[in-house]
């Protein structure tokens, strides 16, 4: 019998598994990261890919906390604000599933819903100041501090009982258990990206030709506006905008399309320099496609009516088609449905509006902007949608003592 190689043991780490939205992630506050950890760097990456199961070259994360997909691929560090006039800071981890690699260059939509409620639950804000801000009784509001793209988000967070309530009657698509409402206000969403100069429009054009070697010329709107996105017609690729997962995700010459569409996309809106920088900044921009109201069958076997919603809009995240919307990109859709003449506005028929409701590959969607021209430009102060979250798990994750 040979020596035996002393390896070392496992720690484990303060943790919460929250789904929020249509996504799922671990959440952690950042004072039960390990000191290596609680700053940004090499090894807080390492420790978060070893909780979520990166890389894995067999794309199932079976030895980690994450779902597979990129909704489920997620993390995020909560801490008490040093921000003025805020409550907690939020930052956002996109952890790739197949490659050594965390995204923090955008926020996750989705999964701000859960913010405010786990700074509740885990002692990071004092539940009854909460109350005390709110606007609306049984619903504590929580000003969150987007550290990734610097923005402020409210959390108006269901109470009852004196603790934070995750059980309700709100139904979101894309979600199979109905549970309490949660709505959130991202204040004057443009997204202040380096590189993108903090215009909403980082070309200053409503729609763009794009030229996309192989592809031609596309019509395309830039806009930074919860995550940055670049918005294209779905006919003008070869789509229909009823699409289902399964109509692309299988499919590896349309993946490489939209990834081209993506990366030549980021180098016009200032993102990257060079397309080859892509594969470094998978979380964003991200790219969608639009086409007028039709009826379809979504992903759950539910009819979706033309005459029920606005538009159709399908978004890829992290390289593949969303199983739903990813609550960034919403408030995406949102702002350019309200800014006349973007291809956006012009698929929901080209009117004026300050809400607008899309289908998705789960179903439907709304979300509110309020737009403006000041000076020449394109503002929105505040784009406003509701989603729930609810804790799965609570307790510790285990990591390799020597995983980061």
């Amino acid at each position: 019998m040979s020596a035996t190689v002393k390896h070392a043991p496992q720690i484990r780490i303060p943790a919460t598994y929250i789904r929020g939205g249509t996504s799922k992630g671990v959440f952690f506050r950042l004072q039960d990261l390990p000191r290596a950890a609680q700053v940004p760097g090499a090894a807080r990456d390492a420790l978060l890919l070893r909780v979520i199961g990166s890389p894995d070259p067999y794309g199932k994360q079976i030895d980690g906390m994450g779902g597979a997909t990129s909704s489920t691929s997620k993390t995020v560090i909560v801490s008490a604000s040093s921000k003025p006039g805020h409550d907690v800071d939020y930052l956002f981890g996109q952890v790739s599933i197949d490659s050594a690699f965390v995204d923090w260059s955008g926020n996750c939509g989705n999964l701000s819903a859960a913010v405010g409620g786990f700074a509740i639950g885990s002692g990071l804000v004092d539940l009854g100041r909460m109350l005390e801000n709110s606007s609306a009784p049984g619903f504590a509001t929580v000003r969150i501090w987007q550290a990734n793209i610097g923005k402020t988000i409210i959390a108006h967070v269901p109470v009852s009982d004196g603790a934070v309530q995750e059980t309700g009657d709100f139904a979101l698509d894309g979600v199979t258990f109905a549970a309490a409402e949660v709505q959130l206000e991202f204040i004057d969403p443009a997204a202040d990206e380096e590189g993108a100069g903090g215009a909403m429009f980082p070309t200053g054009q409503l729609v763009d030709d794009l030229v996309v070697p192989g592809l031609g010329t596309l019509q395309v709107t830039m806009i930074n506006a919860g995550i940055p996105t670049i918005f294209v017609n779905a006919d003008a690729i070869g789509y229909r905008g009823t699409e289902l997962q399964e109509a692309i995700n299988g499919d590896a010459t349309a993946l490489a399309l939209f990834e081209s569409i993506r990366a030549h996309g980021a180098v016009r809106m200032g993102l990257i320099g060079h397309v080859d920088e892509a594969s470094k900044r998978q979380h964003t921009p991200k790219v969608a496609f639009v086409a007028p109201p039709a009826d379809y069958v979504s992903s759950s076997g539910k009819p979706v009516a033309a005459a029920d919603i606005d538009l159709l809009v399908r978004a890829l995240s992290m390289g593949k088609l969303h199983h739903a919307m990813m609550g960034t990109a919403a408030v995406a859709i949102g702002t350019a449905a309200a800014i006349p003449g973007t291809l956006v506005n012009l698929a929901a028929g080209g009117t004026e509006r300050s809400a607008v409701r899309f289908g998705h590959p789960s179903g439907t969607l709304r979300v509110g902007a309020e737009a403006q021209q000041v000076g020449g430009q394109w503002i929105v102060k505040k784009a406003i949608m509701s989603r729930s979250a609810r804790v799965l798990m609570e307790g510790w994750v285990r990591v390799p003592g020597d995983a980061f």
